[in-house]
């Protein structure tokens, strides 16, 4: 099956928007409630050329931002100005820029976790990380 119009414009709005509801919105699909767009967008995103179409762009996108550290620099606003959904937010999207899909796909040795853990108070900073001991109550 070759990939529709509509189609192609709905790739381009999820590569975007990196949700399949306002991307079937954005492509024009019918509908009169954010739950027939996000069925259409579930539906549209599970189809095997639309899934290979995006993964195909996707490795095509190139940037001259360092994302990491823009990533980084919204979770530090978002830290010091309390703004907890901000902060959860942008660890998400830090994670799936570093590849982390899935408990799965991570190394679950003593070593790589302690290298993991590291990083995340790096990036917490010291008196947050300080903050997230305390509360292990460790004896």
């Amino acid at each position: 099956m070759a990939i529709n119009e509509k189609q192609e414009l709905f790739i381009q709005a999820y590569l975007l928007h990196r949700n399949a509801t306002e991307a079937a919105r954005a492509a024009g699909y019918g509908g009169n409630s954010t739950q027939a767009f996000a069925n259409q967008g579930f539906r549209l995103l599970n189809t095997p050329e639309i899934k290979e179409r995006i993964e195909e762009l996707e490795g095509q996108l190139e940037t001259n931002v360092d994302v990491i550290a823009e990533i980084e620099t919204q979770y530090n606003n978002a830290n010091r100005s309390n703004n907890a959904t901000s902060a959860i937010k942008a660890l998400e999207l830090l994670s799936k820029v570093r590849g982390v899909k899935s408990d799965q796909d991570v190394d679950k040795s003593t070593e790589d976790r302690k290298v993991s853990i590291v990083k995340n108070l790096k990036i917490l900073g010291k008196e947050k990380a300080m903050e997230l001991i305390k509360l292990c109550e460790f004896k």
